[in-house]
């Protein structure tokens, strides 16, 4: 069972729900369920994860690399995910092993996080909460993305952003987030009573 005192299925509910609110495609719970690569390769992490937490390491990366074969997303099974975190389309995400997501991310296909260095420890991002990722962009090396901010599609990010940022270009700069914003509502956290299949 989940560490949040959710059910796995609760938390699939809650999963399916995201993702409905978030992709202006979705059509019902169950099409979700079935045919969405972003999801499997979560609801894959979340077994993978906790074998690799218990010592189960060579498990632990079989099952991720079969989910990666059958998503086409990569994530390794060290990486930290929170609640609601969803990816749209998928194709080409790869998170490394010391990547920490919070709650309510969210990522378009081809984003990397990615590490800058051979060292052990600490060589992946930090995704605060709330904060969606646009198409291509790569994040790399230990650093931290505040909480709420919004990366643009193929930006480069190799520096820590405070919360409320966009970030955009090559290498990505940061600005203050304004009021309106597009990314406020996709990254609304989901109603409870929509957690319906």
């Amino acid at each position: 069972m989940p560490r949040t005192g959710m059910s796995w299925v609760g938390r699939m509910r809650e999963d399916i729900a995201s993702a409905r609110l978030r992709d202006p495609a979705a059509r019902g719970g169950i099409e979700i369920a079935l045919l969405y690569p972003g999801l499997h390769a979560i609801w894959a992490h979340r077994i993978d994860h906790a074998l690799w937490v218990r010592g189960f390491r060579f498990p632990a990366r079989l099952g991720s690399q079969l989910a990666r074969w059958l998503t086409g997303i990569e994530i390794h099974p060290g990486a930290t995910i929170g609640r609601r975190f969803f990816i749209d389309h998928g194709s080409g995400v790869v998170i490394g092993e010391t990547a920490e997501i919070g709650d309510d991310v969210m990522l378009y296909h081809g984003v990397t996080l990615g590490g800058r260095t051979r060292d052990a420890g600490k060589r992946h991002p930090t995704l605060e909460d709330g904060v969606l990722v646009g198409a291509g962009a790569k994040i790399l090396g230990p650093i931290v993305i505040g909480a709420r901010s919004a990366i643009g599609a193929n930006a480069v990010v190799t520096k820590d952003a405070p919360p409320d940022s966009v970030l955009t270009g090559v290498p990505a700069r940061a600005r203050a987030r304004v009021e309106g914003d597009h990314g406020a509502r996709i990254l609304s956290v989901p109603d409870s009573s929509d957690y319906s299949i």
